[in-house]
């Protein structure tokens, strides 16, 4: 995978001509962009803006899709870390996407950027987990022990083969705990896809 998102097109109109006159006020300067507004300098700036392009470069390689889940992973992770420290706003989140505690705040602002710094940190652990191939290994206590049994087949030749019942008593795997921790990393991956439209900064 090769890719190259350049920034994004930037407008250069009117207003943002007057604001690099010096030596005059910043009233003078809203009075001045304001008048070019109304005359052909405005259909020139739009004329350039028309005309630019963002530099995007994007080249998929097969092995890109082999697991792609890991692939996205390992581009949406940092970018998630990214927007929640540059962050200068938050979406509306619904009550019942929160613990109950965070719930009935309101629409007051501190209660929905609190809210939505929780999700984001949902988000976030869920794709670490995904680029985590041994978070399962802290659920598995003991090691297996199997035992190798002669078996004969149907004509009496013997053979061996793996006798799959667990023989150490101290080797046990938390189903439960795994299955909460799956839980919670789907959840995860269900509030990035709920609230994508609402990662913006």
């Amino acid at each position: 995978m090769r890719v190259y998102i350049g920034p994004y097109k930037n407008w250069i109109g009117p207003y943002q001509i007057s604001d690099k006159i010096p030596f005059i006020s910043e009233d003078k300067r809203h009075e001045i962009g304001a008048w070019l507004a109304k005359t052909w300098v405005n259909n020139v700036c739009e004329w350039f803006y028309s005309k630019k392009e963002r530099n995007i470069k994007i080249r998929i390689d097969k092995y890109d899709t082999w697991n792609m889940d890991n692939t996205l992973a390992l581009i949406i992770l940092p970018m998630l870390k990214q927007l929640k420290s540059t962050k200068h706003g938050s979406p509306l989140v619904d009550d019942e996407d929160v613990p109950e505690h965070m719930r009935h705040g309101g629409d007051d602002d501190n209660w929905v950027h609190y809210k939505w710094e929780w999700v984001l940190n949902e988000m976030i652990w869920a794709f670490e987990q995904e680029l985590d191939d041994s978070w399962e290994d802290k659920f598995v206590h003991g090691t297996p022990v199997y035992d190798w049994n002669k078996w004969e087949d149907d004509d009496g030749v013997p053979y061996q083969r793996v006798q799959m019942t667990q023989t150490n008593p101290d080797y046990w795997v938390d189903r439960e705990g795994i299955k909460e921790y799956n839980d919670r990393i789907n959840n995860g991956f269900r509030l990035f896809g709920k609230y994508y439209r609402g990662l913006w900064d």
